[in-house]
This record gives C-alpha cells, structure tokens and sequence, in this order.
C-alpha cells in the first residue's frame, strides 16, 4: 500500500521538497560467467511510440520555471511533454490571478511564462484544471484564454490531481472544497467540467484521475460507495473523458527491490485497461493513459533512479501510455546519503536546485542528475513513430527494449542492474531482421558519468554492459527494405469463447507488389507463434487454452514474400466453458489496498456427488499469496494454490459449498480465471 507523499514548502518557499525517504543499498550480485542472452523479435509489434511519451512536471513553486537554460535542458533531453502548474498545488491554483491560497507561488511562473517555456522547448503542454477549490467556468475560462485568445492549442487538461487524496479514504493531503468528496461526487464534476471546457473547444482531451492497481486506495471501497474509485469514477464520467490519469510511486523495500518493480507495469496497464472496457461504457476504447507523475522514490538523483526512469518510460510507452511525466524538473534537497558510490540529495528533481542541507550542498544550479540523463537516452532510443517491439533477457539483472524504425534500423535499450559487475550480452534477432555487420552505434550512460557518451563498439550480436548502466545499441539492416507492403490496421476480436476467438482487421495498403496474405501471429515471449493465415481480413483461431490472455499480432506478406511491419498489437482473454460438470466463483471482498478476504464457491453441476474434491488454481503473477483458510484444506506451492474437502463432506449434485482464505498482494493484482475440480475445468462465474 502506497501511503501519501508528505508536501512542504522549503523555508523560503521557492521549491517543494519530498518527506524522508529510506535508503537500502543494493546487495552486490556475483558477476555471471555466463553471457545473458538478449533475444529481438522484431515480429512481436508493442505500441508506436508517440510524439508526447517523454514529459516532466513542472511547479509554480518553482523559482526557474520557464527559464530559457531550464526549457533548452529539458529540449536537449528531448522532453515532449511539460506537465503544469504541480501535482496538489492545481487544486488551490487560480490561473487568472495566479494565486495559490495557502501555498507559495514563485515569481514569473504564470501561464504565460510557462508556456513560454514549453514553446522553447518544443514540448507540448497538459494543463492541471482545478477541481479542489475551483470550478468549471474556471477552467473553461482558462481554456477560451489558452487556445482562443491565445491561440497556445493546449490539447490535454486534467480535472485535479490525486483526488482520492481528500480525506474519503481516511488520508488527506489534496486540497477539496466540496461538501461530498465520493468518487461519484468527483465524476459527475468531471462530467460537468468537460461539457463547460469542450465548449469553448471541442477538440481538447479531458482527463480523469484514476487509481493505480496495487497503489492507495485502489480497490477499495469506502463506506457509502457502491464501488471503488475506478469503477466509480469511470461508469459515471467515461463518456465524457478522453484519457485515464495514473500516478505511480512505487513502494520498495530497498534499492534492488525497486529496480523489479517496473516489471509489473504490464499488468498494471491490463488492469486498468480492463476497467476502462468494463465500466466506461460504449466507445471506451478511444480512452487513453497518462502516467503524469512517476518517481523512483529511493535513489532519486543517483544511477538507480536512472535506471528506473528508463525502464519504467520503456514499458509504459510499450503498453501504450500516451505520456510519462517525472516527478519533478526541480524539486530540493532533502535527507542526503550515499547510493551507487555517489551522493544522493533526496532529491526528486531532475536538475539541481543548488540549495543546501546543513554542510552539504547540491552542486551549480540547473546541473542534471541521472534521471535526466535517462530521459536522454529515451529520447536517443525511441522515437515519434517507432514501433516499440518485444525484448527479452534470461538475466534478472538484466532487462532489454527495443523499437523498429522506419529506415529499417532496430535500437536496442540495455539495462544492467547489477551495480558491482560488467554483464556480456548476446543478442539473437528473430522476425526477419537481420544486423549490418560490423561494429554498431552504442550510446552508454554509466555510473558517475557527465553524460551519454556515443561511439562504434561491439558487434550486433555481442556487447558488454558495464556496472550499473543504460545502453542503447543502434543497429542498420543488413539488407534495406523497399516496397515493402503496410502493416494491417488495429486488429479487434469478437466471439471469444473458452477456447476460439474471431480476429478481424482492415486490409493493408500493397507495397510494390500485390497482397497476398496476412499472417497472423501470437506474442510467445522472444518468439512468435504463427496461428495461420488468410487472404481475407478475418481469422478465427481454435484450441485456445480458457482463461489465458493472448497478445496477437497481424502482418501482411506480400507477392514476392516481403512482410509488413506487425499492426498495433491486441490483447483478449480467454473465457471458460459456458457448461461444466462443476462451476466457480471467486470474489475479492472487502479489499484494503494489499490483502482481500476470499470468497470462494463451489457448485458441482454433475449427476454424481462428490464425497472428496480437491480444486486448483494457479495465481497469474507472483506477487500473490494465500495466507490460512477456512471450510477447506489451503495449500500455495509457488503459484499454484490447493484447495482440499474437508473429511467426511459430501458435495451433492447441485450443492454449493462455501470456502475462504486471506489474500494479500503486493503487485497488480489480477485475479486468477480458471479452476480445475478434480482436474476438470470448471465454468467461472
């Protein structure tokens, strides 16, 4: 559970600076003889990286926001995306006054001036609109100001910041005056805010905050809601909301603890994707995801914060969240110790504040710390318009990403987790991409190092990764691509059963030579699996296994055998079977943030009773665990869990008995699809 951060004003009020946080160094792992093996699979299509992925926040607390070093610093990082006016100060800010009651606003970081700087930098904005002590004439005001009178085109606005932080759920640090403060009182002002603020014009994207799963309060529900916040928020105001709001800081017991938790970020999209589907109502696909606060919360100016920031950018963008916005351009110094060999000033900004903690101070103004950097090689790796493919390592110290461009090239975004030992990677290509010879283009950020430094180094298939690094290796093809024909167009998927699904797509634009076929293809980590072909624009796939979720890609081959890029990829899931001789239902109730009380039925459908049975389940991640249990015998083995009858119990034919456990997480928490009675799979209710 992810309790709130603590908000101050520094004394002289010009910077906010993050509570105390604890620092754990990370334990030094044995360097491995053995080289990782990196495997590229260039036919395993991730989501097109837009023209927004790399944003920052920025405060009107902030003394040098707007400044003309601070907006051509975060240009030369390649910052596409400037958050404004800072986290809970947008719910006291009043933009026509630029005031903020209660807190410190700077000199010279009025809308204007900030816009200023965006515009210097060649970043697009995303405006907080107040929801906390303001109203919908105000923010609909703000808009006729910006993009009619202005002409500045601010296409995305945010109703608020951390609403669920106004006290509803018993924490509060977010600013609210209204007299209900429910999830549902929240969406029906968005609802009212977008109609007030699409009228003065209609092309802006609105935006709702939601919760992050496995983050505080998701998943709970408070006393008087008939929900949680998401399925709250989403089923009243999702018609008239453009995009989902995520915040993500991580909880971590330490420095490597938190340089794995970016490897949850998969499910925490599906999650949330899933909830979009299921309550926001009919066109709630063209709902997108913003991450517009996201922080290491240890390490935050050192190289582990650095290494988090590009992994945590890679797979949001991956999933296809639309912007990723760090936590803070300048932040201040807080608790200071010492990561990785380096000073760490506590601080959650991406450039020095140069201001001071007793004997210690922070070095020259606007000096960059790692995490900047990081944004650097982001913006060196993935580009507007690259396809983000799949990459995998077999180490767990090391992790890979990688895109396709349209020139043919392929990058290859490195991390080496491991903070005493160089690793040696060898990296394999599958889905016809084949590397130039010769030593590629290698951009390296290192421990301690001013910058990312570029030169010609290793070979295609072998690099070295120094200690705790990033590492992008930028590949020519060794064969160019013409005439190639285009990708399909994003695949959908309808009458999903238990063990079929129909895929449909539209038709690709031909190359130089006619289409013949589409293929398609199911994402099997560094492989693909093909399913099968067609020359139309539909394919129903069989023998599918229930309650799995499949990501598929289609890609289109031409005459001469040329293939395609992969389209956008899609994911579905599974059901189970619609009649069994058993069937289930599995409820989390009454859910505080990391843990759940099972609710666990079981029906025999069968003709037969059954005087013993033992059910089986596996957990989809490994964050999940069972804790005792109730009316049954409860057993986990890694992620499978056990369920056993109690002696002497006889379940009859249409009886349903009755069994619970304890559940805890400490991740996104997906719950578990199919159960097999007596190792027959049941219908899941």
């Amino acid at each position: 559970m992810r309790f709130p951060r603590l908000r101050r004003v520094l004394a002289g009020g010009a910077l906010l600076a993050a509570g105390a946080l604890v620092h754990a160094a990370a334990p030094a792992a044995d360097a491995s003889t053995v080289p990782a093996r990196v495997t590229v699979n260039t036919r395993a299509g991730l989501a097109t990286v837009p023209g927004t992925g790399i944003g920052v926040n920025h405060a009107i607390w902030d003394t040098h926001l707007g400044a003309a070093p601070v907006a051509d610093l975060l240009k030369d990082a390649g910052v596409q995306m400037i958050r404004y006016p800072g986290g809970s100060y947008a719910d006291i800010y009043h933009w026509q006054n630029h005031t903020a009651p209660g807190g410190y606003v700077a000199p010279d970081t009025d809308f204007d001036t900030f816009m200023s700087g965006v515009r210097r930098t060649g970043a697009q904005p995303i405006v907080i609109a107040n929801y906390g002590t303001g109203t919908p004439q105000e923010a609909a005001a703000w808009v006729e100001y910006a993009n009619v009178t202005k002409g500045y085109g601010v296409k995305y606005w945010e109703i608020g910041n951390e609403n669920y932080g106004n006290g509803h759920y018993g924490s509060q640090w977010e600013a609210d005056d209204h007299a209900d403060k429910s999830p549902a009182e929240y969406a029906r002002n968005v609802v009212a805010y977008s109609q007030a603020m699409k009228a003065k014009d209609p092309t802006i994207k609105i935006g709702a905050v939601l919760t992050t799963p496995a983050g505080w309060p998701d998943a709970i529900t408070a006393a008087g809601d008939s929900g949680s916040w998401n399925q709250t928020v989403l089923s009243i105001a999702g018609p008239s909301i453009d995009f989902g709001i995520l915040h993500w800081y991580p909880g971590q017991s330490g420095m490597a603890d938190m340089l794995t938790r970016p490897a949850q970020i998969d499910d925490m999209i599906h999650l949330v994707k899933r909830q979009i589907a299921q309550y926001a109502g009919a066109g709630s696909s063209r709902i997108g995801l913003a991450v517009t606060e996201v922080s290491s919360t240890v390490g935050t100016n050192t190289q582990p914060g650095a290494l988090f920031a590009a992994e945590a950018y890679a797979r949001l963008l991956e999933n296809g969240v639309f912007t990723v916005d760090w936590w803070n351009v300048h932040n201040g110094i807080g608790t200071v110790s010492e990561v990785a060999g380096h000073t760490d000033y506590g601080d959650w900004g991406l450039l020095s504040s140069a201001n001071c903690a007793g004997d210690v101070c922070q070095p020259a103004l606007n000096t960059p710390f790692p995490p900047y950097h990081a944004l650097d090689m982001l913006s060196v790796f993935a580009r507007p318009g690259d396809q983000m493919v799949r990459a995998t390592a077999d180490e767990p110290l090391i992790s890979a990403h990688a895109v396709r461009r349209a020139n043919g090239e392929v990058a290859l975004l490195l991390v080496n987790k491991d903070p005493d030992a160089p690793r040696e990677v060898t990296i394999d290509y599958s889905g016809g991409f084949a590397p130039a010879a010769g030593a590629p283009m290698v951009h390296s950020f290192t421990n301690g190092a001013a910058g990312v430094s570029a030169a010609p180094a290793g070979t295609a298939t072998s690099q070295v990764l120094p200690p705790y690094s990033l590492t992008t290796v930028v590949l020519r093809p060794a064969t160019p691509v013409t005439g190639a024909p285009g990708a399909p167009g994003q695949p959908e998927v309808t009458a999903v059963t238990d063990t079929t699904a129909t895929i449909a797509w539209t038709a690709a634009t031909p190359g130089s030579r006619p289409i013949v076929k589409y293929e398609v293809h199911r994402q099997a980590g560094a492989t693909s699996d093909q399913w099968g072909e067609t020359p139309g624009t539909s394919f129903t796939v069989r023998n599918l296994l229930p309650g799995t979720r499949y990501t598929v890609n289609v890609l289109t081959r031409d005459a001469g055998g040329g293939l395609s890029w992969a389209s956008a990829p899609l994911t579905f899931t599974t059901g189970t079977p619609a009649a069994s001789s058993c069937s289930v239902r599995f409820t989390d109730n009454n859910d505080w943030g990391n843990g759940y009380i099972v609710g666990l039925d079981v029906t025999n459908n069968d003709t037969e009773p059954l005087s013993a049975w033992t059910l089986t389940y596996s957990w989809p991640t490994a964050w999940q665990q069972i804790n005792g249990g109730w009316n049954a015998g409860w057993a986990q083995d890694g992620r499978k869990v056990t369920v056993t009858s109690l002696e002497g119990s006889t379940l009859a034919p249409g009886a349903t008995t009755s069994a619970g456990t304890v559940a805890s997480y400490s991740g996104p928490n997906v719950l578990p699809a199919v159960f097999k009675l007596n190792g027959r799979t049941c219908t899941t209710l």
